[in-house]
C-alpha cells in the first residue's frame, strides 16, 4: 500500500480519541451505520477497520464481519474489543486480499482510501471480493478540505500532505493524498462501481454539547468528510 502513516506508533492513543471524538464518534461513523442501513445476516468486510468501532456496531445490528488492517497493533486492539465475534487479520490493501471471489454482500472502508495514491488497484480488490451487486460503503477527507486549509494549493493537482495531530495526548502524523473530486468518481468507474450515493451529512445529534467546538454551536454541519455508497456492477 502506498501508505506512509504508521498507525504501530501511536494506535492505542488513536484508538481512545476515536471512541469519544466528535468526529468520528458522533459524524463519521454514525453518518457509516445509516448508509449501510439493514445489515442482519450481510458479509461484511471491514477493509481498513482499525481497532474495531466500526465492525463492533455492525456485529451488534446482525451483520457477519471480517476485518483487516495493516497495523499489526490496530488489529491486537480489534481482537481485544471484538473477541470471537468477528474474524480479524493483517492485510494490505494495497496487495491482493486473502479473499475469494464473490464473498461479501457489502465492504465498508471508513477513512482509509485518502492515505491511498493508487485508488484503483484496491478498488478492483474490493469488487472482485463483492458479489455482484454488493455494495461499498466509504469515507474519505473532502476534497475541499486540503485547499481550504492550504489557501493557494491547486484543486486540480492529486498531492501528498501530512497533518501533525494528537490523539489523546500523543502526537501522531497522518500523511494523506489529496485527490480532486472526479480522481475520485473516475477511479470508481473505472473499477467497475456504480454511484448510487453522495453524502455530506450533518453530526449526530447524539453528540455532547461539551465536546461541540464554539463556532458549530449554532450549526447542524459541517465539512470534514464525503461519503459514497457505490455498488459493484
Amino acid at each position: 500500500m502506498s501508505q506512509d502513516t504508521n498507525y504501530d506508533t501511536f494506535a492505542e492513543a488513536y484508538s481512545a480519541e476515536n471512541e469519544t471524538s466528535l468526529i468520528n464518534a458522533f459524524y463519521e461513523r454514525p453518518a457509516m451505520l445509516k448508509l449501510a442501513g439493514d445489515v442482519r445476516n450481510h458479509r461484511i468486510l471491514d477493509a481498513g477497520c482499525g481497532s474495531g468501532p466500526l465492525a463492533e456496531e455492525l456485529c451488534e445490528r446482525g451483520a457477519n464481519v471480517t476485518g483487516f488492517d495493516s497495523s499489526e497493533a490496530m488489529i491486537g486492539l480489534a481482537r481485544k474489543r471484538l473477541g470471537e465475534e468477528a474474524e480479524l487479520l493483517v492485510a494490505d490493501l494495497g496487495q491482493p486480499l486473502p479473499f475469494a471471489d464473490d464473498t461479501f454482500d457489502d465492504a465498508v472502508a471508513s477513512l482509509v482510501f485518502h492515505y491511498l495514491e493508487d485508488w484503483v488497484s484496491p478498488l478492483n480488490e474490493l469488487r472482485r471480493v463483492l458479489r455482484p451487486g454488493g455494495r461499498l460503503i466509504m469515507s474519505v477527507n473532502h476534497p475541499i478540505l486540503y485547499p481550504w486549509t492550504n489557501p493557494g494549493t491547486d484543486y486540480f493537482k492529486p498531492t501528498k500532505y501530512s497533518d501533525e495531530l494528537t490523539f489523546n495526548g500523543q502526537p501522531g502524523t497522518l500523511t494523506y493524498w489529496h485527490r480532486p473530486l472526479h480522481a475520485m468518481t473516475d477511479a470508481f468507474g473505472k473499477a467497475g462501481f456504480q454511484i448510487e450515493v453522495v453524502s455530506e451529512p450533518p453530526f449526530s445529534t447524539d453528540a455532547p454539547a461539551e465536546i461541540i467546538p464554539p463556532q458549530f454551536k449554532d450549526r447542524t454541519s459541517f465539512l470534514s468528510f464525503i461519503f459514497f455508497v457505490l455498488r459493484a456492477n
